[in-house]
């Protein structure tokens, strides 16, 4: 049948390519509307109302919250519903809260309260789309799951440059310009994701019978029984807290601080942060699929001490480019190989939740780090922030080689074969 035929690479099915293009497309712009927000609640918080540091991890820890608190609810409604229609309602609804922070900016009310609100309201957003986007991946890219995650975090990272870019134009611009551009992206992102087809969920034993909390318990027992996407998830977990924090919380006042910079220089070098993740992508993209992608995953816990140490020796203008992009190279692998390991490894009729449950630790290890390293910075100063991910991700990497099952994951392409 001509639905069934195979495009011109002989991976993906010529029915699934154009509903790849189209999850690439919503993802695309839904993604640079997140970026954006990363950016735009640090400066607002460090550079316009120029709060201190452990003010700023109190309050990024609140707005964390509620989007951490549902998310294994989102992750439960991916599973059970179609998670493409989900996707077009929160795209829809969560263009709102931009458009309430333009309201806020335009009669002169921007406040800590009304950054929180719709901070607190994108962080809902979020705990919904994430696990919905990556469940409806494992159906859109056909054989090639690997590539297929490659692919659209390349994607991803190139409209992260994008966003922040566009996210650092606001002294130039304007906030509110800049927070409308938002709002259209997440519109944009709707429209987009109604573009595939509705999805037929797995079959899934009593899923209209049970209530919420039974699946999402259900969920968190299917994470529990395959060791080694608990042990992934554990260990993604502990690293965010200090090395995604301190992109988060610590390298804002870097920017701010040590190298005193504006919006925008903080958008440039989080535009080369993201540079360096978009280049790990296309190399994985090349080499994939791997056979042992959780060997990688270990060594880039290993390779990030050296760049972290760089950051902390205050290195001057270029070798700083040099050590932020770098910084994105190592991030690129290890959020892509973790996400790799978790998809090929979840039971499909539990994948949203399992999926939720890895977005929930890299979303709650947010809060936690901006609290922590928010005293660190006012305690023992804005670098020594960073010498926390320095013995953690020693710790991990150890932890991952010797007690863990991790080292000797096998992926699916290679399932089949002798271990070696």
């Amino acid at each position: 049948m001509c639905c069934r035929r195979r495009s011109r690479n002989g991976n993906v099915p010529e029915s699934l390519t154009g509903a790849f293009r189209a999850y690439l497309a919503s993802t695309a712009f839904s993604g640079m509307a997140f970026a954006m927000q990363y950016l735009l609640i640090s400066w607002l918080l460090v550079g316009v109302l120029l709060l201190p540091a452990d003010q700023v991890g109190q309050l990024q820890a609140i707005m964390g919250l509620p989007g951490i608190a549902l998310m294994l609810w989102g992750g439960a409604s991916a599973d059970r519903r179609d998670p493409r229609g989900l996707l077009v309602w929160v795209y829809g609804l969560s263009s709102i809260f931009p458009l309430f922070l333009v309201y806020a900016d335009q009669i002169n009310s921007l406040t800590v309260l009304t950054v929180g609100v719709w901070g607190m309201g994108m962080s809902i957003a979020a705990s919904f789309t994430m696990p919905a986007q990556q469940a409806i991946l494992n159906r859109v890219s056909g054989s090639n799951l690997q590539r297929g995650i490659s692919a659209s975090t390349a994607i991803g990272f190139l409209v992260q440059i994008t966003g922040v870019g566009l996210a650092g134009q606001m002294d130039r611009f304007g906030l509110s310009t800049v927070l409308v551009l938002q709002a259209a992206c997440l519109a944009i992102g709707a429209l987009m994701i109604q573009r595939l087809p509705v999805v037929s969920l797995p079959p899934s034993a009593g899923r209209a019978q049970h209530s919420a909390l039974h699946n999402i318990m259900e969920g968190l027992r299917a994470t529990y029984r395959t060791k080694v996407i608990f042990h992934v998830l554990m260990i993604n977990f502990v690293s965010s807290i200090f090395n995604a924090g301190a992109f988060m919380t610590v390298f804002p006042f870097i920017m701010k601080r040590v190298y005193d910079g504006d919006a925008l220089m903080l958008a440039v070098m989080i535009a080369v942060f993201y540079a360096g993740g978009m280049i790990s992508s296309l190399v994985m993209f090349a080499l994939m699929p791997f056979k042992h992608p959780g060997r990688l995953f270990l060594i880039m816990q290993l390779s990030r001490v050296v760049v972290i140490f760089c950051l902390w020796f205050e290195p001057v203008w270029w070798l700083l480019v040099v050590v932020i992009l770098a910084w994105g190279v190592n991030m690129g692998f290890t959020s892509t190989l973790a996400r790799t390991v978790v998809q090929e490894s979840a039971e499909p009729g539990y994948r949203g939740r399992v999926l939720s449950v890895f977005s929930l630790g890299m979303m709650g290890s947010a809060p936690i780090g901006a609290l922590v390293l928010g005293w660190i910075i006012e305690t023992f100063g804005t670098l020594n922030a960073l010498l926390p991910a320095i013995g953690v991700s020693l710790v991990l990497c150890a932890y991952g080689v010797m007690y863990t099952g991790i080292w000797s994951y096998r992926s699916q392409p290679f399932a089949s074969s002798t271990p070696t």
